[in-house]
């Protein structure tokens, strides 16, 4: 999933629990290269510690010409810790729990549940241009 600033949903893709995190990102990022004219802006993005290494940052740096960040805890630092920028992420999965459809996995096809996962974005943001 990638988000922006204010935790609203850009892109999702629904995978395997067998695929890697990175074979999972590139999935990702190539959905949102197709919708790339609308994400001119884009420069940085943040990720967890599931993403780091060379070789894919370097991949990410040739392919698509972004910045990637990856946010982790000190290792001095022992029980929860409420991270930079990776709190928006926890944010908009504590959003999904407020769809009755989200809430468990009750699909079959990851593409429903991509589906769904859209559904729910655009009633949220519905919701928070009515107010």
């Amino acid at each position: 999933m990638l988000i922006d600033t204010l935790g609203l949903l850009i892109v999702v893709v629904i995978t395997a629990a067998n695929v890697s995190e990175q074979a999972g990102a590139k999935q990702v990022l190539f959905k949102l290269n197709q919708v790339r004219d609308r994400m001119n802006r884009l420069i940085k993005i943040w990720v967890d510690g599931g993403y780091r290494g060379k070789d894919f940052t370097h991949w990410l740096i040739d392919v698509y010409r972004w910045l990637w960040s990856v946010v982790t805890r000190h290792e001095e630092q022992k029980g929860f810790v409420v991270l930079p920028k990776r709190w928006l992420v926890e944010r908009t999965f504590g959003w999904f729990n407020w769809c009755r459809r989200l809430s468990k996995d009750y699909e079959i096809l990851p593409q429903t549940t991509e589906t769904f996962i859209y559904i729910a974005m655009i009633r949220l943001m519905l919701k928070q241009l009515a107010l």
